[in-house]
């Protein structure tokens, strides 16, 4: 069968970003209405999610200086929902893999999965907050704002999921993910606000990420300004978010999938599907099909997200720990993600399977990309046929190609950055401060 050539290409993204995440820190804090509610003598617990969020160690290290600075006591408390296997012991190996550690922030980590119910919403759906949390006497939220894997509203992922859902620990990921998505999406919503009106939170430090993995914004914000301020940075978070250069193609190609990459394994947004029953499909990207190749080793077996994929490699099947992989499936509830596509012997037996299926387009027509993962999208593969949409986007530059594919022996495609026949790194080296990782 005829491939079509492909062509490596590298995009730009807007880069805005926070030089020194702890003076940055610092002088949030300073603000006077974030500086009042810090007081002599309080003991302050810091949530620490399980996202790998650029620079956490840095921002958490400088809160912990900020709050001794007031005369109070911090501590760090895992806010991660059921990950680390729903265990104690497991969040704080979380926390620990990411860099977060007594050591590393100046502070306890101390964890629970003990919660206590501190209300019900309007529509009688029980909050829980990690017990430890809740004797203290204020808490400091830290968390991402980025889109949501499942679904698309004003409120996504961000500050309120910290609440509702990180702070809430296994039983209240559990309470609102039975809901399905309305749970986690409308009441998780209302959850994070009666939180926010406990008068336990003292303020929230929300971040933005570039498309480069770099802190693009960091707030501090009291808690009756959350809600309106995390719709507002949200908005800045879509804006930064990286994307493919094109809208539709008949095979998209994702070397790996990974926990690491994205909670789904594969974001969702990138892809174009969200593959949950009753809640419409995003309306771009299109692919007709998604081929997934490997596992990262980062996601140790658990291959939640496979069911995105139409297709799928033996390598990558051999790899699953199936019990790790349904336990997440189950607790988010959505099963179509871990269902497994077919799996074929190869590389090339996967996209000659998915070419074969391409209704009336030749093989070597196939509107083709390639990429690492859904995270790393600075540089891909896309076929010969692309490049003038890509192009007419303002964001791409032509770094090699057009090209025959390259294979190895075993019928898997050579690996990112590596140059056929001699198996050197090429393009991106690890001393170019472009944000781009290559796949790790």
């Amino acid at each position: 069968m005829r491939f079509p050539k492909v062509a490596r290409i590298r995009q730009s993204f807007p880069r805005p970003r926070v030089g020194d995440v702890e003076a940055a820190v610092r002088e949030e804090c300073r603000r006077p209405e974030i500086r009042s509610r810090l007081r002599p003598g309080m003991r302050v617990a810091i949530t620490a999610g399980s996202r790998g969020i650029s620079d956490i160690p840095a921002i958490l290290r400088a809160l912990v200086r900020v709050v001794r600075e007031a005369g109070a006591s911090p501590f760090v408390v895992p806010a991660m929902g059921s990950h680390g296997g729903a265990t104690a012991e497991g969040q704080v190996e979380v926390l620990r893999s990411l860099g977060v550690t007594e050591e590393a922030v100046g502070a306890p980590v101390r964890s629970s999965m003990e919660t206590v119910e501190i209300g019900r919403t309007p529509s009688g759906v029980p909050v829980y907050m990690d017990r430890l949390a809740s004797e203290a006497d204020g808490v400091i939220l830290v968390g991402r704002i980025k889109p949501h894997t499942d679904f698309h509203a004003e409120i996504e992922s961000g500050l309120l999921k910290m609440a509702a859902i990180g702070l809430g620990k296994h039983r209240g990921a559990l309470t609102l993910h039975a809901l399905g998505v309305e749970g986690i999406r409308d009441h998780m919503v209302e959850a994070g606000r009666l939180v926010f009106g406990s008068g336990k939170v003292l303020f929230g430090v929300g971040l933005v990420e570039n498309a480069y993995e770099e802190t693009a914004i960091l707030e501090a914000v009291p808690p009756e300004e959350i809600l309106p301020r995390e719709r507002r940075l949200l908005e800045e978070a879509r804006r930064l978010a990286p994307a493919l250069p094109v809208e539709e193609m008949d095979v998209l190609f994702v070397d790996e999938l990974g926990k690491n990459y994205s909670g789904t394994g594969m974001d969702t947004n990138v892809i174009g599907r969200f593959r949950i029953p009753g809640v419409e499909e995003p309306k771009s990207p299109r692919a007709k099909y998604v081929i997934v190749s490997d596992l990262s080793e980062a996601s140790h077996g658990n291959a939640l997200g496979v069911g995105l994929a139409d297709f799928t490699t033996r390598r990558l099947f051999e790899k699953i720990d199936f019990r790790a992989t349904n336990e997440n499936v189950l607790t988010s509830t959505f099963v179509e993600r871990g269902k497994i596509p077919m799996v074929m012997g190869s590389d090339r037996e996967a996209l000659e399977s998915a070419m074969r299926c391409n209704w009336g387009v030749p093989p070597e027509e196939t509107r083709f990309v390639r990429i690492p993962n859904t995270l790393h999208l600075r540089e891909l593969y896309l076929s010969e046929n692309l490049l003038d949409e890509a192009l007419a986007s303002g964001r791409v530059e032509v770094v090699e190609g057009p090209r025959d594919m390259d294979f190895d022996e075993d019928g898997y495609l050579v690996p990112f950055g590596v140059s056929p026949g001699t198996g050197e790194r090429v393009g991106v080296s690890p001393g170019d401060d472009d944000g781009y990782h290559g796949g790790e």
